[in-house]
């Protein structure tokens, strides 16, 4: 595919090499079409939907699954060839002492790296899926930003689709109070929905203590952080509760344990060596495109989450970014004309997509088609893995030409109270 969709005249027109894993639907006989699946990120390759795969399988019955690396990511061209390669020394995830090399390389030739735009990948899926399209239907499920790539395509450069699920939805390009760098707002909001108001109070007097004898045992010494990431797996959000109350009691054996599965959880996602994200993708993107506030200082970041008690990493890497960022385009901001039979699902309680934006945006997109929001009650982000029946009967009845239902509970999406 093209580096860049417009070449300047006399330049010379280079190129990006794309991935794309393609699993046939389990039986030919009666195979109906083909879903194309847009991961998110912005740097997670195709291969992160290998952990959900068999609930994939029962979401989109007959069809073919298709998972492209976008550019960027996986098994596609990287910002930085060398030090991303898969034969490197860390795999296509950068070692400590990449870093350095990669960055200097994004800074030598700016003009290829500014050429990552969630526009020019908009250009490769299009492309790929006009050139490679099977016969029978063609769906497209984007999760996160994924959901940003797929929008921005089909401002850019719309393909006939059959329809469109859009699963953990992002806030509209023009809403900054939902963008990247207010994230420990979105997620200090979802926590506080974990808990009754006694717990935020209890959880409150823990974080105030100077020197608890659990200390040691915080993952990274940060407990507000390590329980915002808890808000990403429903069955560890919902231990949050008895972790603030055996915290109170200076037991930590909860918070251990806790800690234990989420990085349980955390291996099985990363499981393959196609899965790990393309971290200067992520920088590139997150800071050039869903970051109103360049400016952020550290300080700043400090302090506004004065008084969360749930926080995110993400406004502090925004931070003096070390990458040569590029302008959003005139897309950025702007939405579809016109949509194909669109399906949104999304969670109450995601902690990276905030559902209010999600609202918000689906009012907008509404006026382009036929555009439904199927609501998971408790779910989290990433409903195949956190809501997996959820999402495979919303799913499953979109591509069935049915009406998904409005809204839908997992089994576990009522928080514990301790």
């Amino acid at each position: 595919m093209p580096l860049r969709q417009t070449v300047a005249e006399g330049s010379t027109a280079e190129t990006v090499d794309l991935f794309v894993r393609k699993i046939p639907a389990t039986d030919p006989a009666r195979r109906r079409g083909e879903v194309w699946l847009v991961a998110g990120g912005p740097g997670e390759t195709g291969a992160s939907f290998l952990p959900v795969l068999p609930v994939l399988r029962r979401a989109f019955p007959n069809h073919d699954l298709i998972f492209p690396d976008h550019r960027g990511t996986g098994y596609s061209s990287k910002l930085c060839p060398e030090q991303e390669a898969p034969a490197s020394a860390n795999g296509i995830s950068l070692a400590g002492e990449e870093w350095g090399p990669c960055i200097g390389a994004m800074h030598a030739n700016a003009a290829r790296t500014r050429a990552f735009t969630i526009t020019n990948a908009a250009h490769d899926l299009s492309a790929l899926i006009r050139r490679h399209r099977g016969r029978g239907e063609t769906y497209l499920y984007g999760v996160s930003y994924g959901t940003q790539l797929v929008l921005r395509m089909m401002q850019v450069t719309p393909v006939p689709l059959t329809g469109i699920i859009l699963d953990g939805l992002v806030p509209p390009e023009s809403a900054p109070q939902w963008d990247l760098s207010q994230r420990t707002r979105v997620v200090d909001a979802v926590g506080r929905a974990v808990l009754a108001p006694d717990q935020a109070e209890r959880y409150r007097l823990i974080l105030a203590r100077n020197d608890p004898p659990w200390k040691a045992a915080v993952p990274g010494g940060n407990l507000r952080q390590f329980m915002g990431a808890l808000l990403n797996f429903p069955e560890l959000r919902d231990q949050i509760p008895a972790i603030i109350g055996a915290l109170a009691r200076d037991d930590a054996a909860p918070l251990t344990r806790a800690a234990g599965e989420l990085r349980a959880e955390m291996a099985k996602l990363g499981a393959s060596p196609q899965s790990p994200p393309s971290l200067p993708l992520v920088i590139l993107i997150s800071g050039s495109e869903n970051n109103a506030r360049r400016d952020l200082t550290r300080e700043l970041v400090e302090r506004e989450a004065e008084g969360a008690l749930f926080t995110s990493p993400i406004p502090g890497m925004l931070v003096d970014s070390p990458l040569p960022l590029y302008e959003p385009d005139a897309f950025f901001g702007h939405t579809p004309a016109r949509l194909p039979r669109t399906l949104v699902i999304h969670g109450t309680l995601d902690p990276n997509t905030p559902f209010e934006g999600a609202q918000a945006h689906v009012a907008m997109l509404a006026r382009a088609g036929d555009v439904r929001l199927a609501t998971v009650t408790g779910g989290a982000h990433f409903l195949p893995l956190v809501a997996p029946r959820c999402f495979v009967q919303a799913a499953a009845a979109f591509v069935a030409r049915r009406t998904a239902p409005d809204r839908c509970e997992e089994a576990n999406a009522q928080p514990a109270r301790d």
